[in-house]
């Protein structure tokens, strides 16, 4: 879906810093030449799996003992309110609360973090998200939303208002997903951007979310290079 920018909340802009491991990994395997056409057959595959295992266990070492965990997750998620979903090997994550009678929804995924240029600092450009409202009939609202990085004045955008009147239409691929936010009439939006704030919608929650999607690539990363190391053990 194409973000397009509408109505942004305000806030600082976040900035995260943390060891870029996808580009440690990549410069340690890099090589002069991709294959050695003229390698004798004497190398035994044992062999090459005992250096590929020597390898990732380097990089699991590594990553372990500079990984820790950033303390605005563990803070907001202490005071805020919102329950945490996620599983290991899983993309996604949610964040659940009830406001009321109305249920609160946030889904996210990771996502892989990039280097500003010139700072060295390492950060989410953008993280798209959707925040949900359901009330107690399944009836409810959908808000497909992006947080931004590096604006003076707002936190994040909305694409689209998705309404649902039952459970097959908040499931259907095919359900329309509502008019482009920013053709909407300012009153509309300024009404819409008060409930959500309302709800908890706002600049904590979207600093949140920015760490907790690097956070979480990070951690998959890790689950990974365990997967490998336990795979290339194996006899």
């Amino acid at each position: 879906m194409m973000i397009r920018p509408s109505f942004r909340i305000f806030s600082k802009s976040l900035s995260l810093t943390r060891v870029s491991s996808r580009a440690f990994f990549t410069n340690k395997l890099k090589i002069g030449k991709a294959f050695s056409l003229g390698k004798p057959f004497s190398t035994s595959v044992a062999t090459e799996s005992s250096k590929l295992l020597q390898v990732v266990q380097g990089e699991i070492h590594h990553e372990t003992s500079n990984y820790e965990a950033p303390n605005l997750v563990k803070d907001y998620l202490s005071k805020s309110g919102w329950k945490f979903v996620e599983k290991d090997g899983d993309v996604n994550m949610t964040l659940e609360k009830k406001v009321g009678d109305l249920t609160v929804t946030v889904d996210f995924q990771l996502v892989s973090p990039f280097e500003a240029e010139g700072d060295g600092e390492t950060q989410a450009e953008m993280t798209d998200f959707s925040v949900t409202v359901e009330n107690p009939a399944g009836q409810g609202v959908t808000f497909f939303c992006s947080t931004l990085q590096n604006d003076e004045k707002f936190r994040y955008i909305i694409c689209n208002v998705r309404m649902y009147s039952d459970l097959d239409a908040k499931n259907s691929v095919s359900s329309y997903n509502g008019p482009e936010f920013e053709d909407l009439d300012d009153t509309l939006q300024s009404s819409f951007d008060e409930w959500l704030a309302s709800l908890g919608v706002d600049s904590e929650l979207c600093d949140f979310i920015d760490a907790c999607s690097i956070d979480k690539e990070q951690r998959e990363y890790m689950v990974w290079l365990k997967g490998l190391e336990k795979f290339l053990s194996s006899k």
